[in-house]
């Protein structure tokens, strides 16, 4: 007699909704396995988030020593950028965090499968020949870049000349010349990770201006700054071929051609559903549909992560992970607020962004007043020499509830936190410039614009 191993949770997928969910299930008591046909960590810390950010910081490192003079420190020598010693760090902080992801799941009691997932149906999963039976099932099994039909490109990536962000990652030297199809978040991280560097970079973006879903006075900033660090931009353009090293793109009515060492494909990503046939899950051109529960159309099937295709953002991923299993385990209904979610651009400087653009609020038929503060007001930006970029917070007139905040600066990532607070409050700008921000910081920013959406800033 064949023992089947039987449990009250399946999650399909190790990225950061995946082993989220794994984990948090466990504490709660549910019997759980997790199956990664890869390495758990996904996507987003094996080859995405992690690795990119520990080489946006090896490259601004670099660009700080050699502005050093700035600072009042001569430095007497040559300096050079040692490639493989920073592929070097990027692998051993990859290393120490999946491995940290692994001690968490086994502490945790949840059995891990390697291997490729098949859904036989909502209660049954195969996985290296072996049958495994199950109450509920998540499907984490996130996304793919998207290869569209342009001549060449497949041959291209064939070549290994065309690479996906996964395989830049990895690259034995430098690119003399990068041309970037996509402008995007993927490409403009690559572009501020090689620029620094040495590297030509060339974005091509077929919509009107690099990261479309952006706010404009944000994007219109970020795009002067990459300009005047040299780095080309060429929107409303359209890749029409790829040929070896060349690509041959449309703009202004007229064809030019690129010649590079090597492009970089990053025009979005399309959700991974092999495997989950037999569910005739219900699906739209992002992913799997789900509503606010993560729920699909099939009972005791969820999806969260990239799958779905909502926001393709790690920590959304997780978020809806906790959401998941809360509905699942928990003592209460939980639903994911999607208009809270931050995004991120981890660029130099950053861009954080939280609520409504300025466009959406009018779109929706809002009265809203717009408070924008400088960082060159700022002592901290001044201090620190990074006084590029600005916050704009878009402020309900009524009531001045926050309904977006829009950051361009260094560290804007991390404090774009604040203002998520805020919403998750239903919170007013009066709350922000009522609350003492210590001095200097960046953060004060934030209270002057909150005091600019009231009346006006004080050090402006």
């Amino acid at each position: 007699m064949i023992h089947v191993k039987t449990y009250d949770l399946i999650v399909i997928g190790g990225g950061p909704g995946g082993y989220v969910a794994a984990i948090k299930a466990a504490q709660l008591g549910a019997k759980v396995a997790l199956i990664e046909k890869e390495a758990v960590g996904g996507i987003c810390l094996n080859h995405g988030c992690i690795p990119t950010k520990t080489l946006l910081k090896n490259s601004k490192v670099y660009k700080t020593v050699k502005q050093a003079l700035e600072y009042g420190i001569v430095i007497d020598g040559e300096i050079k950028v040692d490639w493989k010693a920073m592929l070097k760090r990027k692998d051993s902080v990859v290393k120490r965090l999946t491995g940290g992801v692994s001690a968490l799941l086994k502490k945790n009691g949840v059995d891990v499968f390697k291997g490729e997932a098949k859904v036989i149906d909502p209660k049954k999963v195969s996985v290296n020949d072996e049958t495994l039976e199950t109450k509920h099932l998540i499907i984490a099994t996130g996304a793919s870049p998207i290869v569209p039909p342009i001549p060449g490109l497949k041959e291209g990536l064939e070549k290994g000349i065309v690479k996906t962000s996964r395989e830049l990652l990895v690259v034995d030297d430098i690119p003399k010349h990068l041309v970037i199809i996509g402008g995007g978040v993927i490409g403009c991280e690559f572009a501020t990770i090689f620029s620094p560097l040495g590297t030509k970079v060339t974005i091509i973006e077929k919509l009107d201006g690099i990261l479309p879903n952006m706010d404009q006075d944000i994007r219109d900033a970020y795009t002067k700054i990459l300009k005047k660090d040299g780095i080309e931009i060429f929107a409303n353009a359209e890749v029409k071929a790829v040929k070896d090293q060349e690509v041959t793109y449309a703009h202004e009515g007229k064809d030019h051609t690129v010649k590079a060492d090597v492009i970089l494909l990053s025009v979005g990503m399309r959700a991974n559903l092999g495997g989950l046939e037999a569910l005739d899950l219900k699906t739209s051109k992002q992913g799997i549909e789900t509503n606010d529960k993560l729920e699909t159309n099939i009972p005791g099937v969820y999806a969260i992560g990239d799958v779905n295709g909502k926001y393709m953002l790690a920590h959304v991923a997780s978020a809806e992970g906790l959401v998941a299993v809360e509905n699942l385990f928990g003592h209460k209904q939980a639903t994911l607020k999607y208009s809270r979610v931050p995004n991120a651009v981890y660029g130099s400087p950053e861009i954080a962004t939280i609520g409504l653009t300025e466009a959406e609020a009018k779109a929706q038929g809002k009265t809203f007043k717009v408070s924008t503060f400088p960082l060159a007001a700022n002592g901290r930006a001044l201090s620190e020499n990074e006084k590029d970029g600005f916050v704009k917070l878009i402020v309900d007139e009524t009531y001045k509830e926050i309904i977006g905040a829009h950051i361009l600066a260094y560290n804007a990532s991390e404090m774009i936190a604040e203002v998520g607070v805020v919403l998750e409050l239903e919170g007013t700008a009066y709350e922000i410039a009522s609350t003492i921000h210590a001095h200097p910081t960046l953060s004060e920013i934030m209270m002057e614009a909150a005091h600019g959406a009231i009346d006006k800033p004080i050090h402006m």
